[in-house]
C-alpha cells in the first residue's frame, strides 16, 4: 500500500471514529486530544498513523472500520505500516 492510499484509509478511520461517540470518547481520553486537535491534524501522516494504532488495538474496532470503509481488515494494518512509525517492530 502506498502512502496516499494509507492516508486516505486513515482519514476514513477518522470519519468512522467521529461517527461512533463511544469509540471517539475512548480515543480522546486515551490521547488527551480535543475535537479541535482532530480537525487541525486530520491530514498529518504521523497523527493518522497514531489513529490507526488506536484502531488496531481492538479487533472490534478493526472489524467496524473495515466494514464502514469496505476494506479487508488486513488493509488497516497495511495502511499503518505505510505511515510514519509503521515500520517499527511490534513487541506484543
Amino acid at each position: 500500500m502506498n502512502t496516499d492510499a494509507a492516508k486516505t484509509l486513515a482519514q476514513d478511520a477518522l470519519i468512522w471514529l467521529s461517527g461512533d461517540p463511544e469509540a471517539l470518547s475512548h480515543f480522546l481520553a486515551a490521547t488527551g486530544l480535543s475535537a479541535t486537535d482532530l480537525r487541525a491534524r486530520h491530514s498529518d501522516p504521523e497523527f493518522l498513523g497514531f489513529l490507526l494504532d488506536f484502531v488496531l488495538m481492538s479487533d472490534e474496532n478493526v472489524l467496524a472500520l473495515a466494514g464502514a470503509a469496505s476494506v479487508d481488515p488486513a488493509e488497516i494494518a497495511r495502511a499503518r505500516a505505510a505511515l510514519p512509525g509503521g515500520d517499527l517492530p511490534n513487541w506484543t
